[in-house]
């Protein structure tokens, strides 16, 4: 028979609960899937898909105002592998740097002792991704090495700051929020602190200010969370928060009421807060129906429809949305947090439209879902995951308004939230725990480790820290478990005009929530037999717990009582074996021989030790028990109750060395006792000595033994901590106090297990700690979770890159496959289950996908890297399946349609706007113009104007600028200068000695510091080119690369942007992830693959090697053969190398054999290896 095994464990962990004011801001969505928030001084972090608690981190002091992942964005290796690394600040200054896996601090920083306003990670550059922003009250930026702790520079503004923000698009640009306004400082830089104050802006009235109406054209999508307090009064000139678009250059929100976050995808996700706790879904549409005197065409208005919303929550002076986050990978998931320690994780999810939702009164232009799925259009029956992203779930073109492409299949989409996840907090404390009974032979097969806390009894289950069951019985005081299924709870009302009160008290069966109302009780024996009801002016009561019946009421001059305890012996056993003897000899009467005799008396034992539990009930077994307690002068009464009889057995005087006892433990022989001035008092029963040991602590409040046959450990609570001792050897074991290593005070203690306590605390947590009560972080992999999470962080660098290796590229295998074991990989075994297990929870969409055999490897690839949360792989592999797809779709079209269809085709699937001028040059000038249009007609001012102006005047646009230079009014100081502009403008094409005398003076306005100048007169002439070169030699590279798309050939704008990439490759600037997304938009296909293999990327070259050999996006001429032919086996031979050092022989066999005599050496290494272990 095979041992019967117990399927619990109880770690260490941390449950929390309500949130403090302090954590309104300290919430991060990371790109690796996890969700960190800030809970009093703690730190947790859960998954965001099934919302279980992965990790508590404990050691700040203090709040918690600031958590922010660190970001993904950079090349995974083995030197550089995946890692969970978070860093957060508290209100006295220290910002901790986490790994978060180990559950330990890699650095502590300080600075000052105030709080910290604000951190983010510089994610912009190459070098190193260790550098971490932090603002240090009142106004001190200071840049540090989060690895090290070293303070690189530090910087001070006029103004208190209170946050700021990164331009996405040049990282040079950093946004101040202070508290007089908007400071913006154009030449942050990692190496020295920015030069000059930077250009300060007032903030005004959203209605009136032109930066409002700027606002107004960058918003596409908003993800919309609105919050009011009652309390909280904000006037206009208040900011809260600012935030640059990802989705958009130059494009920034100014929040004045809510709070807001944007995301980056085909559009931007606003979020902000609303008195419900709403979620509202918006999307930007055009509306054509704005008409001015300048254009004979009407002007693109924005508009925003409601498209979804979410499910209320009930909002109180108590409990109230305090923060949200948005999925910074998908973009299709938010999650709310709650004060009362709630997550509520929602997720947009869309369906397709049938004919009687078309044909729905709403007024709202159409959704319709994108055509390409991972960024290859697929046909309709084909596999994909609609709802996987945001832009898997709305097409780009429906968004901006354009019109589909001709032939394209429309299908409708409409969109909703579903609460997909849910983390509940502890009730807001005072509150009391009590453990379950403990884990004994006769209840292993049902025991659950789960504890009570008592307000409206929630019981939580301590191997997974989740929330089984939430009752709401009454205004609980506490509760004493009955069996494991049941318990007591008690009550008492608020007294009323006559002082008096109702005591309650309710037996409840836990799976039912069915409940009994009694009296009020205070403690019962270990048995749970009796119950003795302990009252503050009445006598003493005794109750049969199995019958809810009162057995006896004290007389009146029973003895006050202070504190009372259960004997945990009783002479029930001795009763069970006289009823089974006596039932055995009645057996022997009626059996006639030996045969039938044994064979009676094995059936008649087992029945009745099957049947002990309820002959108990029906026989009405009455076992003999003891209980004592102590009076207000500390004598000691011992009384034996059997049935209804009450016998006074013995009483002790009371000790000199004791004051007034307020509680009592009683465990085998040894009784322990502990008074109001913090003695406790250990008496050995059966040697009849006692010992008594002044702590030199506060009023003993509780004293517990352990679980556990033998075991005499005991915890003893204080007003100012506890203290766990050995009652053998009369030892303290261990102390907590509170002070100014521990910030919290402990509300009540119980034992978890035999060797762990818990501790609830005035944070409105939950500890279970060792004995020796020290707070420690656990390690993540060691959890035991309820669900399986995929998060292939937690795994060991080598295996979490063999793992995506795996789900990247399988050419060894005939069939793509999810099972491991099947795969020649050395590991040992118990790393083999943890990639399995990691495949294994996988969603079934997710696995259908990856198994679909015309799943395109470049398809793959961007999966696997919206699984891992790569934002590195996520933004190079999307640039290239467009750019490689295109370049199919113009090889298949230069065959069958002329090439004026080519332009066409691309402005009707262009790549999204969010990546700026790595966009088709067409696509980039039309949506240049539709702002420039906007912002014309919201234009308010001579300052709008004129930079209406000029960019109209950069844009080519010169009848339009004309236009607007006229407009000048007489007594504005511009006038003359404006009417002059006009005049030139009109003029500058008439002859080539005036381009050439324009030229000279543009040259000469550039070397005398008016570079804006002087671009706008070369521009005007049509010198752009030569305006590109003077902008990329003063530094302004961006500025350049924009010039170029708006007004240069193809040729001349693709020598611009190749200077631009080797100015991000050179060592000062060291960026060249961005240099490869430029060479992808230019489609130098074979530069890219030879940056990536200098870069050392082998896994990414290889897999891009092997993509663009499918899309034929190698030019191959006999110049370039050789080249191309060397690079590719180079890369294939080093891939092959990469393969081997993960394990994965047969993958390094196959690529060491495509790279021909580069791989030859590795191929014998690799075969001979094999032949070895064959031979073993």
């Amino acid at each position: 028979m095979l041992p019967y095994t117990v399927n619990f464990k109880v770690s260490a962990r941390t449950l929390t609960g309500a949130l403090n004011a302090h954590n309104k801001a300290a919430v991060d969505w990371g790109w690796q899937g996890l969700i960190a928030y800030g809970c009093h001084s703690l730190v947790v972090v859960i998954d965001s898909i099934t919302a279980q608690t992965l990790q508590v981190l404990e050691k700040h002091k203090a709040d918690v105002v600031k958590v922010k992942w660190a970001r993904e964005n950079y090349h995974h290796n083995i030197g550089s592998p995946y890692c969970l690394r978070l860093a957060s600040a508290d209100v006295n200054g220290k910002i901790i740097v986490w790994d978060v896996a180990a559950g330990v601090a890699q650095c502590e920083i300080q600075e000052h002792a105030k709080p910290i306003q604000d951190v983010q990670w510089l994610w912009n550059q190459d070098a190193s991704r260790d550098l971490l922003l932090a603002i240090h009250p009142p106004n001190y930026i200071v840049l540090w090495n989060a690895d090290t702790g070293t303070k690189l520079w530090k910087k001070s503004y006029a103004d208190n700051i209170l946050s700021f923000s990164f331009d996405p698009f040049d990282p040079s640009h950093l946004t101040l929020l202070t508290s007089e306004g908007i400071v913006f400082i154009s030449d942050f830089s990692p190496s020295k602190p920015p030069s000059g104050p930077g250009k300060k802006v007032y903030i005004s009235s959203p209605h009136s200010s032109p930066a409002h109406n700027k606002l107004a054209t960058a918003t596409e999508l908003l993800w919309v969370l609105l919050l009011f307090s009652v309390a909280e009064f904000i006037t206009l000139n208040d900011c809260l928060q600012l935030a640059y678009l990802p989705s958009k250059r130059n494009h920034m929100l100014v929040n004045q009421t809510v709070g807001v976050i944007a995301n980056r995808s085909t559009g931007v996700r606003d979020t902000c807060f609303h008195v419900d706790g709403l979620f509202v879904l918006f999307c930007r549409t055009w509306n054509r129906w704005l008409y001015t005197t300048l254009h004979p065409d009407p002007v693109q208005e924005l508009t925003y429809d409601l498209r979804s919303q979410c499910d209320a929550i009930r909002v109180t002076k108590t409990v109230r949305p305090f923060s949200m986050v948005c999925c910074p990978v998908n973009e299709n998931a938010a999650a709310l947090v709650v004060s009362d320690g709630r997550v509520m994780i929602w997720e947009l999810k869309s369906a397709v439209c049938n004919r009687n939702m078309r044909n729905s009164s709403s007024g709202v232009s159409p959704l319709y879902s994108p055509v390409s799925f991972c960024g290859i259009p697929v046909g309709v029956l084909q596999n994909k995951l609609p709802d996987l992203s945001l832009d898997n779930m709305i097409g780009q073109s429906a968004i901006a308004g354009e019109e589909h492409p001709r032939g394209s299949i429309l299908r409708e989409v409409h969109l909703k939230f579903l609460l997909t996840g849910l983390l509940s907090g502890l009730p807001a404390p005072q509150f009391a725990i009590r453990m379950c009974p403990p884990l004994t032979t006769k209840n292993i097969k049902m025991y659950q480790p789960l504890l009570a806390v008592v307000t409206v009894c929630p019981g939580y289950h301590l191997t997974s820290g989740l929330l089984h069951k939430e009752l709401s019985i009454h205004s609980c005081k506490g509760i004493e478990w009955t069996s494991l299924t049941s318990f007591l709870s008690f009550a008492t009302s608020t007294p009323n005009n006559m002082g008096l009160v109702r005591n309650e008290l309710q037996l409840v069966d836990l799976p039912t929530g069915f409940f009994a109302k009694r009296g009020l009780f205070s403690n019962f024996l270990y048995f749970r037999q009796y119950l003795a009801v302990v009252f503050k002016d009445k006598p003493l009561e005794l109750w049969d717990v199995r019958t809810c019946t009162l057995l006896r009421e004290m007389s009146k001059n029973f003895p006050a009582i202070t504190a009372l305890e259960w004997s945990p012996s009783h002479n029930l056993k001795s009763l069970r074996k006289k009823q089974l003897a006596t039932r055995e000899a009645m057996a022997r009467q009626t059996v006639v021989s030996d045969t039938e005799l044994s064979i009676v008396e094995s059936s008649v034992i087992s029945l009745l030790q099957e049947a002990e539990s309820k002959s108990e009930l029906s026989q009405n077994i009455s076992a003999r028990e003891h209980f004592v307690f102590t009076d207000n002068d500390g004598q000691v009464y011992h009384l034996t109750v059997e049935g209804n009889s009450v016998k006074d057995s013995a009483r002790i005087p009371p000790d000199g060395s004791m004051g007034s006892i307020t509680c009592i433990a009683w465990k085998g022989d040894t009784l322990v006792l502990g008074d109001m001035d913090g003695n406790l008092n250990f008496w050995d029963l059966k040697g009849r000595v006692s010992r008594g040991i002044p702590t030199h602590r506060s009023w003993v409040r509780k004293i517990r033994f352990a679980p556990g046959k033998g075991n005499q450990k005991l915890i003893a609570m204080y007003n100012d901590g506890a203290e766990v001792w050995d009652t053998k050897e009369v030892q303290m074991v261990s102390s907590l106090r509170s002070g100014r290593n521990v910030t919290f005070r402990i509300l009540d203690v119980d034992w978890c297990t035999s060797d762990k306590v818990i501790l609830a605390s005035d944070d409105g947590c939950i500890r279970v700690l060792e004995m020796s009560m020290k707070s420690a972080c656990f390690r993540m992999d060691e959890q035991e979770l309820t669900e399986p999470v995929w998060c292939p962080y937690l795994l060991v660098p080598r295996a979490s890159l063999a793992l995506k290796a795996f789900l990247l590229h399988q050419p060894w295998n005939g069939q793509y496959s999810l099972d491991i074991s099947h795969v020649d990989y050395p590991e040992n075994e118990e790393i083999k289950n943890l990639l399995q297990e990691q495949l294994n929870s996988l969603s079934n969409e997710i696995k259908k996908l990856l198994l679909d055999p015309e799943f395109t490897l470049l398809q793959r690839c961007l999966l696997v890297s919206r699984l891992y949360g790569d934002e590195s792989e996520l933004h190079f592999w999307t640039v290239a399946a467009h750019y490689l797809h295109s370049l199919s779709q113009e090889k298949s079209a230069s065959t069958t349609a002329p090439k004026e269809a080519a332009p066409q085709d691309k402005l009707s699937n262009p790549l999204d706007i969010c990546y700026d001028v790595l966009c088709e040059n067409a696509y980039f000038q039309k949506f240049q113009l539709e702002r420039v249009n906007l912002q014309e007609v919201k234009r308010s001012t001579y300052d709008h104007t004129r930079k209406c102006t000029d960019q109209l005047l950069l844009l080519g646009q010169t009848d339009r600028a004309v236009q607007l230079l006229l407009e000048t009014s007489a007594d504005n100081q511009h006038y003359y200068c404006d009417s002059l502009k006009a005049c030139l403008v009109t003029t500058v094409t008439s002859s080539g000695p005036s381009q050439s005398t324009i030229k000279l003076v543009a040259t000469n306005m550039i070397a005398n510091g008016k570079l804006a100048e002087g671009v706008q007169l070369l521009c005007l002439i049509d010198k752009a080119a030569d305006a590109c070169r003077y902008l990329q030699t003063y530094g302004e590279w961006n500025r350049a690369a924009w010039l170029a798309k708006v007004r240069l050939n193809p040729e001349e704008c693709a020598d611009v942007l190749k200077r631009w990439v080797d100015h991000l490759c050179s060592p000062q600037v060291n960026q060249k992830s961005k240099a490869l997304l430029v060479l992808l938009s230019l489609g130098c296909f074979f530069s890219v693959a030879e940056t990536l293999h200098s870069m050392r990327y082998f896994d990414r070259a290889a897999l891009f090697v092997e993509a663009c050999l499918k899309y034929g996006a190698f030019e191959v001429t006999e110049d370039t053969d050789i080249l191309c032919k060397k690079l590719i086996t180079a890369v294939y031979a080093d891939y092959a190398r990469s393969l081997k050092n993960l394990g994965f022989k047969q993958g390094a066999v196959l690529f060491a054999s495509k790279a021909g005599a580069a791989g030859k050496d590795l191929l014998n290494e690799l075969e001979s290896s094999k032949e070895e272990r064959i031979e073993e």
